[in-house]
This record gives structure tokens, sequence and C-alpha cells, in this order.
């Protein structure tokens, strides 16, 4: 299935809008700024990824964003808000909805991208202790490369390939809401917009997802149309710090970000 099948499909079907939220900032990130600035191999967590909670500032940030949603008319609200089970995800999607009573529902599909043995390492740590998996990603190229144990950026479309269909088979009419990942909210703008596979690698670099951010589509001349990215506006207006990964400061070549940390492809 073609992105523009999925597009038109969901025109059908589907949402009216479909929001895609990036979970406030995580005690992970926290910790792989640290990391990076000392160029440590490890990042210092102890929790595993699905239980990094959100720090403070992120904290913040959810609430700010509860607050944007609890000043909109009842016709702009959510409707229906999905999201990843990881705890950081979970919590930003229930601190945003305190005031506006909506389930969340929890959908694997949603999860942060899977290092396998990369999970908390950064790049200087995978390129001093796995010099052979660094070549073979350089070979193989970042968008194909499936770390041991873990997944590729292919692997991540698939599930969100899965997840559209099921969103517009079920939500018609609905302002859909979703709480997830960077690597994740690039997968849907991979299939949405039709990008290809250097294009969607190269908007991570280029174009970082602020913690908190909404990218917004909503449904135009029959298909679901980028409106707004990296939305940052309702953090500011709540006093709310905008915060991104490090990434002046990591290899740009790395597999190295994340929400735990930004060793993960931005977590």
């Amino acid at each position: 299935m073609s992105p523009d099948t999925v597009a038109s499909e969901g025109s059908a079907l589907g949402p009216v809008e479909l929001v895609l939220v990036r979970h406030g900032e995580s005690l992970g990130n926290v910790a792989d700024r640290a990391a990076i600035a000392a160029k440590a191999h490890r990042l210092d967590l102890s929790a595993s990824d699905e239980r990094i909670e959100l720090s403070d500032e992120g904290q913040a940030q959810a609430d700010a964003l509860g607050e944007h949603v609890a000043s909109l008319p009842d016709d702009q609200r959510p409707t229906v808000v999905v999201s990843s089970p990881y705890r950081r995800a979970r919590s930003t999607a229930e601190r945003v909805l305190a005031q506006h009573p909506v389930d969340v529902l929890l959908d694997e599909r949603l999860r942060e991208r899977e290092l396998g043995i990369f999970d908390g390492i950064t790049w200087y740590g995978i390129k001093a202790d796995h010099p052979g998996e660094s070549d073979r990603r350089d070979r193989v190229g970042k968008f194909y490369y499936r770390p041991p144990g873990g997944e590729s950026w292919a692997d991540v479309v698939l599930r969100i390939r899965s997840l559209l269909v099921e969103l517009q088979a079920r939500y018609a009419g609905e302002r859909v809401w979703l709480f997830s990942h960077e690597a994740v909210i690039l997968a849907f703008r991979y299939v949405l917009e039709g990008l290809d596979a250097a294009r969607v690698v190269a908007l991570q670099k280029e174009e970082p997802l602020a913690n908190c951010s909404l990218t917004r589509y909503v449904l135009t001349d029959g298909a679901l149309t980028l409106a707004a990215r990296d939305d940052t506006s309702a953090v500011e207006a709540g006093g709310a710090e905008v915060t991104h990964e490090p990434g002046a400061a990591r290899d740009p070549d790395a597999d190295t970000t994340s929400d735990t940390g930004d060793t993960r492809e931005s977590r």
C-alpha cells in the first residue's frame, strides 16, 4: 500500500484531524545530555526504557499543553487519545488530559524504536565498543539498519502503517491525538507525506522535534495534510521551557538519540 493510498483511504473513513504529540522531557533526555557532554559511553540510568519518567520540566511542559487543551472550544478538543505504553508518553497524555476527561488508550505500536544491545549507549560507546556494528550500519544505511535485538526505522514504519489502517477504519470523523516518540512521529510523516528513506532520516537532524511539540494533520481535499510541525506555542504560552535533544553535541550520523536519552534515535 503506497502512502497516497493510505492518505486517500483515511479521507474516506478516518479522522478529520490527527495530532502527533511528542512526550515531555524525560529523565532519560536529561541523562543523555549529561552523557554527551561528558563523552561517556553509557547513560547514567537504572530504569528500563519503558519505565523512564518525565523530568520536572517535562511535567511542566505537559501541564502547559494541558492548559492549552482545556482552553480549546469543544469542537477542537481531542475526541480519541492513544498513547505509547512507555511511561513518559503515557504520563504526558494523562497530564495533558487532566482537565479534559477522555480515556487514554494504549497501543504498543506507538512505542519508541527499540535499539536492542545499544539501549542506553551513546554514540561514543557504540563506536568504541561495537566498531563492527558501526561499520555495518554505515554499509546498510540508517533507515534499514537493525541493531542486534532491535528495530530498523523500516520496522517502525511497518507498525505505523498497521496502526493507520486501524485508525482510519475505527475513528471516522474523530479528532485523534497520539502521544509518542520522535522516531515514531517521523515514521508517520514518512507514510502520510510519502517521504523517501533519505528524507525522513535527514529530517531528524534538520527539523528535530521539541518535547511536547505538536505535529498536526487535517483532512483537506480528501487527504490528511500537514498543517503544523513541531508546534511549541502551547508550551511557550504556559511558561515552560522548550527542550530538544543535544543535536549539536552528537555525531550527526550516529544512531544515538532517544527519549530515554539520545542514544536511541530521539526517544
